[in-house]
């Protein structure tokens, strides 16, 4: 199996999900069921107290998720998100931010996942996301 590079790996990423093309969502790394994804500052994504909404930190996790299981599968996955968890820890800022995803457990099944998002330029996490997947191998539904 041939291991899709970052860049086709965005591109995949930006064709299943059009928005995330639309926010300008960037793949960093992504190689054996880990990513680092940025998400770029846009007026668009901020919420009242100028910081980034909930539901972009959100929909950035999932992506984040996303473009990790690509990484062990050559780029091709139709899994999906069953469940996530959001713990909010502190403002995320108006600027960039990265998400850190990886896989923490793959069953036949299921798949679980951790996400940490963070300012860029700052280790203090202000979100915490857990995921878990159903897996469908490709081609079935």
């Amino acid at each position: 199996m041939t291991i899709p590079s970052p860049a086709e790996i965005q591109a995949i990423v930006r064709e299943g999900v059009p928005l995330a093309g639309e926010w300008g969502v960037e793949v960093l790394a992504a190689e054996g069921g880990a990513a680092l994804i940025r998400l770029p500052a846009k007026p668009v994504l901020l919420r009242p107290g100028n910081t980034l909404s909930g539901p972009a930190l959100m929909g950035l996790a999932d992506v984040a998720m996303w473009a990790a299981l690509l990484s062990t599968t050559g780029g091709r996955d139709d899994s999906v998100t069953s469940t996530m968890t959001v713990n909010f820890l502190r403002p995320a800022g108006s600027g960039p931010v990265l998400a850190e995803a990886r896989i923490v457990k793959r069953g036949r099944r299921m798949l679980f996942g951790e996400i940490l998002i963070r300012a860029e330029g700052s280790e203090e996490v202000a979100t915490h996301v857990t995921t878990t997947w159903a897996v469908i191998a490709p081609g079935r539904v």
